[in-house]
């Protein structure tokens, strides 16, 4: 399907012009007309001025409006962006997990540890080149924020639009993230399948470990980062433009602690690494020279190629009408004139 646009649309409006010249050219016309009658006869004018054609004028006016018209189409730049590119690179595929359960509003990574999170993992897009990136985003279930793609500069406008909001069941899956991060990889890879999941770790729906040890079947390598602190911390929330905690049912403040031990266990189930998240250094970057070791593979992209500009056939039909128009004599041609090709003789 091919995509037209004009590149600089507000030329368009330029357009309004022509139906005034149309117009004007009318009122002038219909004035020269008027004067001409008051000269006399308009036979006995004919005959005094044999050369003057009335219709050449018109259309050589005409001609240049449409010449006028075209070059206003042409400025405006139309465009079509049809052409789609394979591209073939070598690189990884990672997929990022992200945690955006209320606990990760919590303020023991500060500004908080969601933020936090959001930060590394926009330094992360930073460093990427020939690989591809998705975002999933999971609480009491997971969803494909960005499906993998090479489009960084979307990977990280969607990425700053993230918090707990956006998923309407709390709680926290992580079976569920890494079911769903199995299935998020490009169809026909087979190695270099990274998956980064970022959490504190306090699982409450199901059981991950089993979840990644189908991901170690899939030959799919799980790393995984620690956010938050061992001793527990509340979870702040704002109501009214006032601070409180989030508290239980029972009215007790609800205290988030990291759990390690399962994602340690995660994290070796399939071979990947676990890295403790702190104030100075999230741990990303330790965990992407991990990926950088492994095997780079194959990986096609689909590019949509810039707009092409498509000014060409209207320059030159441009051409053709300036030439015309330059052609067409105002007056008649008294030789020309001379020349009847279909008179019948009697």
């Amino acid at each position: 399907m091919q995509i037209f646009r004009f590149d600089n649309e507000s030329f368009l409006y330029c357009l309004l012009i022509i139906p005034v010249l149309v117009v004007i050219w009318i009122i002038h016309n219909s004035i020269r007309i008027k004067k001409i009658a008051k000269a006399g006869d308009n036979n006995l004018l004919a005959g005094l001025m044999p050369e003057v054609s009335s219709w050449r004028n018109n259309l050589k006016f005409f001609i240049l409006l449409l010449a006028f018209t075209f070059s206003i189409i042409m400025v405006a730049r139309p465009q079509f962006g049809s052409r789609i590119d394979e591209i073939k690179r070598e690189g990884v595929e990672i997929i990022i997990a992200l945690d955006v359960s209320n606990s990760m509003l919590a303020e023991d990574i500060q500004p908080n540890r969601l933020e936090r999170a959001k930060q590394a993992i926009s330094r992360l897009v930073d460093r990427l080149e020939n690989d591809k990136i998705g975002l999933i985003v999971f609480a009491g279930d997971a969803y494909t924020q960005i499906p993998v793609t090479t489009d960084y500069v979307s990977a990280k406008m969607f990425l700053s639009s993230i918090d707990p909001s956006i998923v309407p069941k709390q709680g926290t899956s992580i079976g569920a993230a890494i079911d769903l991060g199995i299935n998020s990889f490009s169809p026909g890879i087979s190695e270099s399948k990274a998956l980064i999941i970022i959490t504190d770790g306090e699982n409450h729906e199901d059981k991950p470990v089993e979840s990644a040890q189908e991901a170690a079947e899939k030959r799919v390598v799980i790393h995984t980062i620690g956010i938050g602190s061992q001793s527990g911390v509340p979870i702040p929330y704002y109501s009214g433009g006032r601070r409180d905690y989030l508290k239980d049912n029972e009215g007790n403040t609800v205290i988030t602690k990291l759990d390690e031990n399962i994602l340690g266990e995660i994290a070796f189930t399939t071979g990947g690494k676990y890295v403790r998240a702190s104030n100075s250094d999230i741990g990303l970057n330790a965990i992407f020279d991990e990926i950088r070791n492994m095997e780079q593979q194959e990986l096609e992209s689909t590019m949509y190629s810039e707009y092409d500009d498509q000014f060409q056939v209207i320059a030159a039909s441009i051409l053709i009408l300036l030439l015309v128009e330059f052609l067409i004599m105002e007056r008649k041609n008294r030789r020309l004139s001379k020349i009847k090709l279909f008179e019948v003789k009697v």
